[in-house]
């Protein structure tokens, strides 16, 4: 058995998950190559179908938002830019401007056809990385889902700049969820599932059809490429928002979306790879552990990282380093002597202040800082292991 994967006829049963009975709240996300041709046209007919599955699962009762690309692609061909808008970060900005209308549009005049409500949700990395407006974002989706509305959302590529973006949909879907309370997410890419090598390189490559916990075992088997070199994820990426997904309890599925009706063939066969959500961590906690920013790193000693694994708050005798600059109340990594990530946590203390402190017991803290100490680097309560 490979690490980290249960047996292949238990995968049938876990696409029930996602069905409307067991999951209230879903988020499908429609990547780049399903949505727009090769030379910039909207698949238009195909959409349709996707809409069909989803208005019928609404009917049943099921909340669905759509994280759609295709912006930047639909854009670039109406606008002429070179490599499918992707020559230049500028390019990119421009292109998603043009194309993000017509991406609306597109999925409004769908979604009416079948008596639904669609609504455009632009997101940036910040948005869903600080606590507020992650919060503010999580009222406005739990509100339209309420009403009955589609969201249709996106990152807002028109602002977003490489330092801070998300940079693929995945990951995005996989923190929208997060936000909007949704115990499912569905991928629907260019490729059926995980490998467990390259299925374009080797034709006797076997899918994976349930994985239980991501481990190094399951991340060997990705693959950066995207198939139809539109998108700007790969298997990497659907790893990653597996990983976002999983850790919050929320089950993530990778399903081919190049065949009509998408989304009901995939609850017809379970053909794909789901990843099996955890036990729910606190909202706060999800929220902690889900994100892609912090403001530096803690390196602890052995000693700390078993500490921190049973539980235990971060005190300074643990710590090893601090790299880089933050105030009190940002996010951390933190990380074992081999320079594993273990844990995201808010440091109580900023970062100049953390560096006079590493390795001092507590009795000492008071004598360093001049003033009383709190309790904890990084205190338990507002910290995720990861």
């Amino acid at each position: 058995m490979v690490a980290g994967v249960i047996r292949a006829p238990d995968a049938a049963d876990a696409a029930r998950r996602f069905s409307p009975d067991a999951c209230r709240r879903l988020v499908v996300k429609v990547g780049s190559a399903l949505l727009v041709s090769a030379g910039g046209e909207p698949h238009a007919a195909w959409v349709d179908t996707l809409v069909a599955d989803v208005a019928a699962r609404i009917a049943e009762g099921q909340q669905v938002a759509i994280v759609s690309s295709g912006a930047i692609a639909l854009g670039a061909r109406r606008l002429g830019l070179p490599g499918g808008g992707r020559a230049s970060l500028e390019d990119a900005q421009a292109a998603a401007a043009a194309g993000q209308i017509a991406l609306a549009h597109m999925w409004s005049e769908l979604l009416s056809a079948r008596g639904l409500t669609a609504a455009q949700v632009l997101v940036t990395l910040d948005d869903l990385e600080d606590r507020r407006r992650y919060l503010n974002a999580s009222a406005t989706l739990n509100r339209l889902l309420n009403l009955g509305v589609v969201p249709v959302i996106n990152e807002n590529d028109s602002v977003a700049t490489a330092e801070i973006r998300f940079g693929d949909n995945d990951r995005l879907a996989a923190r929208v969820a997060q936000a909007a309370g949704a115990q499912g997410v569905v991928l629907l890419s260019d490729i059926d599932g995980l490998y467990d090598s390259n299925p374009h390189a080797n034709p006797d490559a076997k899918l994976i059809p349930l994985v239980e916990r991501i481990d190094a075992a399951i991340e060997a088997m990705a693959d950066r490429r995207s198939a139809s070199g539109m998108g700007s994820g790969g298997m990497v990426s659907k790893i990653e928002a597996a990983r976002i997904a999983t850790g919050a309890g929320i089950d993530l599925a990778i399903a081919s979306g190049r065949i009509a009706h998408a989304l009901a063939r995939f609850a017809e066969t379970g053909h794909g790879t789901v990843f099996l959500g955890e036990n729910s961590p606190g909202a706060r906690k999800a929220w902690i552990a889900g994100g892609l920013t912090s403001g530096g790193t803690v390196r602890v000693d052995a000693g700390a990282a078993a500490a921190l694994r049973n539980g235990r708050s971060l005190l300074p005798a643990g710590v090893t380093a601090v790299e880089g600059s933050f105030r009190r109340g940002d996010v951390v990594e933190i990380v074992d002597p081999e320079g594993k990530r273990i844990a995201r946590g808010l440091c109580e203390y900023d970062s100049a202040e953390a560096r006079l402190i590493v390795g001092k017991r507590s009795e000492q803290l008071a004598d360093v800082l001049g003033h009383e100490p709190r309790a904890a680097l990084v205190h338990r309560n507002h910290m995720a292991l990861v």
